[in-house]
């Protein structure tokens, strides 16, 4: 009895300090809301100014900004955007945490954008909704923020039961466990450009992705995820059978960002794995890190 109200009471208090968050960020970002939404139209109107003037584009490293992304995601998506264009600005978020670290709030709070974001943990999932019903920019029209444990079987069936369906402008794949296996099955949607975040100390070599299992959960020591997900090898294969291309990841080297085939190719081209393995903490990460890492079951792609 004792075990099960300490574990009710840590619950309770991580829901709680979760929403107080949750309200310092909104209050912040209500306090910043015009200024940052101006900025990043001047920007983004800068960029298609670039384009129709032939002027060379700056590398992905070069823009990166963070708004509510955990790096330069941001900056990045805003750049890619504006150059290749919108659709029907939707967006699907598989792993979207509480809302408040995100890859996709920046659009949804300051450019109007729609979607379904999905999480396995009740307790994100409640300050996401809190968050975005509370925000001034989406209380009108928040995006669907649903529970759901993730699998390759039935990611589908829950994207279709949400009302999603077809082409989308972005997709984003954070799960830390089968992302490989579930971009591989998801057929519902078909985004456009596609952000996820890959196992980088595996390097720019081995084609790796963790087995296939419905209740795979990640393994993480003091440097972030060790054990889940799968390299980038791994995820440009699949890409390119998926008719997707590496565009470039963000500076730190563990979020890689493809682009459709259809989708602004004589702008963007498709980029080496070894370029997104070049920062010193990546390169830091395989020495100190990578250990047992290799000897751990894989299945090679």
């Amino acid at each position: 009895m004792i075990s099960k109200i300490k574990q009710g009471t840590k619950k309770g208090l991580q829901r709680l300090g979760a929403r107080l968050l949750g309200q310092e960020v909104l209050s912040e970002v209500d306090r910043a809301s015009s200024t940052t939404k101006a900025t990043q139209i001047l920007l983004s109107l800068r960029y298609q100014e670039m384009v129709r003037r032939g002027e060379p584009l700056p590398a992905l490293r070069d823009i990166e900004f963070r708004t509510f992304s955990q790096n330069g995601e941001d900056g990045i998506l805003l750049f890619l955007f504006s150059v290749a264009g919108t659709t029907n600005r939707q967006l699907l978020d598989l792993g979207c945490g509480s809302g408040l670290v995100a890859n996709t709030t920046n659009f949804l709070v300051y450019h109007g954008w729609t979607g379904l974001l999905l999480d396995g943990d009740e307790n994100n999932v409640a300050v996401a909704r809190e968050f975005f019903a509370r925000s001034r920019d989406t209380a009108g029209w928040p995006p669907t923020v649903a529970q759901a444990w993730l699998d390759a079987e039935s990611i589908n069936q829950v994207v279709r039961e949400h009302g999603l369906q077809g082409e989308i402008d972005l997709l984003s794949i954070d799960l830390d466990g089968n992302d490989y296996w579930i971009w591989e099955a998801l057929e519902q949607v078909q985004p456009r450009i596609v952000v996820l975040e890959y196992l980088d100390l595996l390097g720019p070599e081995r084609a790796w992705t963790v087995p296939y299992r419905r209740d795979f959960v990640g393994e993480y020591d003091a440097g972030g995820l060790r054990y889940g997900g799968a390299s980038l090898p791994a995820f440009v294969k699949l890409g390119r059978r998926k008719g997707y291309r590496l565009v470039g990841c963000q500076h730190y080297g563990y979020n890689a960002f493809f682009l459709r085939n259809d989708v602004a190719s004589d702008l963007f081209p498709e980029v080496t794995l070894a370029s997104c393995f070049t920062h010193p903490k990546v390169l830091q990460g395989v020495k100190t890190r990578l250990g047992d890492l290799l000897d751990r079951p894989w299945v090679e792609v």
